[in-house]
């Protein structure tokens, strides 16, 4: 299957942005193992619509190291941008496994882990994120919209 960059590029954009929306609804009903759920999964795609650029993303939830190895390909204005985008990534991966399955070692259920304050910091990634990436995919030539 041929990459097609701008098409997956905005397929990642139009997911983070929705991920992000749902982050934000979850977070206001006061589900935040939802909201830290949604926010990984936007934080993990607007990495991913960077990386699809240049290639095809892997199926890993933490594509920072990916992100990093592509650092060099960036313009140097959004490299520093690139840099964030991936620590977030990498800080967020762990949370889809504890946001599905909890933590079993311990009895504890992924309703039972999260509180408000681990859901705002979660969602202030994502939001950020989002901006990170448009602001890369700018400076490479794209203007990515999505919902």
């Amino acid at each position: 299957m041929k990459l097609n960059p701008a098409k997956e590029v905005m397929h990642r954009i139009k997911l983070a942005a929705l991920y992000l929306k749902e982050a934000r609804e979850a977070y206001k009903g006061g589900n935040y193992r939802l909201s830290v759920a949604s926010s990984q999964l936007s934080v993990e795609n607007s990495a991913k619509a960077v990386i699809s650029y240049f290639r095809v993303p892997s199926w890993s939830h933490d594509p920072s190291h990916e992100l990093l190895e592509l650092l060099e390909n960036l313009p140097p204005d959004v490299r520093d941008v690139g840099e964030k985008l991936a620590r977030f990534s990498a800080k967020l991966a762990p949370e889809h496994a504890r946001s599905t399955y909890g933590e079993p070692e311990t009895g504890k259920t992924p309703w039972d882990i999260y509180s408000e304050e681990d859901a705002r910091e979660a969602l202030k990634m994502a939001e950020q994120s989002l901006e990170y990436a448009r602001r890369i995919l700018k400076s490479l030539g794209m203007e990515p919209r999505s919902t």
